[in-house]
């Protein structure tokens, strides 16, 4: 009795067995995941993060007559904090007087010396030209002594005579030659004279840049506004303790927050598919509830190479539509820009796409088997594809590899399915 129950237990586990085998879908298919093709409007997206700037801003400047005085590194020793709001005038920052007051002490030296050698080269020349008129009196003196002794020797002997008419020829002409030497001697002084004049006015200039450059190391606002660092070519914002270079003397900025626009870098895959005047969809990393809608306006003509990466990348600005009061520089921003937009097309997941040399097909289940189909395909996004020859709405897509393929045939497009498909995916 035992065994007979025993048989008939047995029996029954075994029933149950096969009729799990004959029921259970073939290939293991109980775990295979489908998709179906979708119908609908379909974008072609290039998604990035960007960060917020002003379109138009006012720069605050340091000195800008430091390369005159040869100081070309201005050090920060004094900055607002970024985001302070400054009324017209208010202080922005206070540079390094170190070396300016060096340059300051120097010149203040060149210029007394340069004073003690004017006076003195005007004492000398004074003294000189005193010294010579004095001796053209001198020789007047002479010249009239010796025309008086000439005269009386009007009726001495012929030698006597001649040699009175001989000192007075000479006297005349030591006159006549030191008038001469004294108009050269004030031409030697006036040239001296311009000389050292221009040494003095050369110093005088020199400490009157110095103390005009002294009065700009103290940095204010020209207008009203939030200030904003500068950014150097690494993207390394100025602050107190850098430098500012005198070719570039700019400190910060005070941007116009009424247009915003958000900075971005494309890579060199996507790049091609971005113009100016494409629509964006902006969100804000510190609101993400916010939407806000963009447009580019401009996409740089060469690449370059950002710090951390070995990809080129090309600069892209996206002009923010909306005002909006809350936005600041320095925010992130993801963009996804509209690179194109069908009103109505099938699309169908990347991943039930497969290829096989210039053939792209999809595993479909239909009427209960499985089936290898070409398609043509035609704008990708980051997630789907546009089919436009091979499918329909009805078809079950295989998301992953079916189990068994082995000698599965390849279902091809009608010739005037693909040329047709070939024609409009161009």
């Amino acid at each position: 009795m035992k065994k007979r129950w025993l048989w008939i237990a047995l029996g029954g586990v075994a029933f149950v067995v096969v009729m799990i085998l004959m029921l259970r879908p073939e290939g293991g298919e109980t775990s295979t995941l489908y998709a179906q093709p979708q119908r609908g409007p379909f974008q072609v997206t290039v998604t990035t993060t960007g960060e917020l700037k002003a379109k138009n801003s006012v720069k605050i400047y340091g000195p800008g007559s430091t390369r005159q005085i040869h100081i070309y590194q201005l050090k920060i020793m004094r900055l607002v904090p970024e985001g302070s709001v400054v009324q017209k005038g208010g202080f922005v920052a206070e540079l390094d007087r170190s070396e300016l007051n060096t340059k300051m002490s120097d010149a203040n030296l060149e210029l007394q010396k340069a004073q003690s050698q004017y006076e003195q080269a005007r004492l000398d020349t004074s003294l000189t030209l005193s010294k010579e008129r004095d001796n053209q009196v001198n020789l007047q003196y002479s010249m009239e002594e010796a025309r008086l002794r000439k005269e009386q020797a009007t009726y001495e002997a012929p030698s006597v005579k001649r040699q009175a008419e001989i000192d007075y020829e000479k006297a005349q002409r030591a006159l006549e030659q030191a008038v001469e030497n004294y108009a050269t001697q004030v031409k030697q002084g006036i040239a001296k004279m311009r000389e050292v004049e221009a040494e003095l006015s050369k110093a005088q200039n020199m400490v009157q840049m110095l103390a005009e450059a002294g009065q700009q190391f103290t940095i204010t606002a020209p207008e009203n506004g939030m200030v904003v660092y500068k950014r150097d070519w690494r993207g390394q914002k100025l602050t107190t303790g850098g430098s500012v270079n005198a070719w570039d003397p700019v400190v910060a900025e005070l941007p116009d927050l009424s247009v915003m626009e958000s900075i971005t870098y494309v890579n060199e895959v996507d790049i091609q598919k971005i113009n100016a005047g494409q629509s964006v969809e902006i969100g804000l990393d510190a609101d993400p509830s916010k939407k806000l809608t963009g447009t580019v306006t401009r996409v740089a003509n060469i690449g370059e190479q950002r710090p951390n990466s070995d990809a080129k990348v090309f600069e892209v600005a996206i002009e923010v539509s909306e005002a909006d009061t809350t936005l600041r520089p320095a925010m992130t921003t993801s963009n996804t820009i509209v690179v194109a937009e069908i009103p109505e097309a099938l699309y169908i997941p990347l991943e039930t796409i497969h290829t096989q040399d210039t053939l792209n097909f999809v595993f479909v289940r239909r009427g209960g088997r499985l089936m290898r189909q070409e398609v043509s395909l035609g704008l990708l996004n980051e997630n789907e594809a546009i089919v436009e020859a091979g499918l329909d709405e009805a078809d079950r897509l295989y998301l992953s590899l079916p189990a068994d393929t082995t000698g599965l045939p390849l279902e091809r497009l009608e010739p005037n399915e693909s040329l047709a498909s070939t024609g409009s995916g161009s």
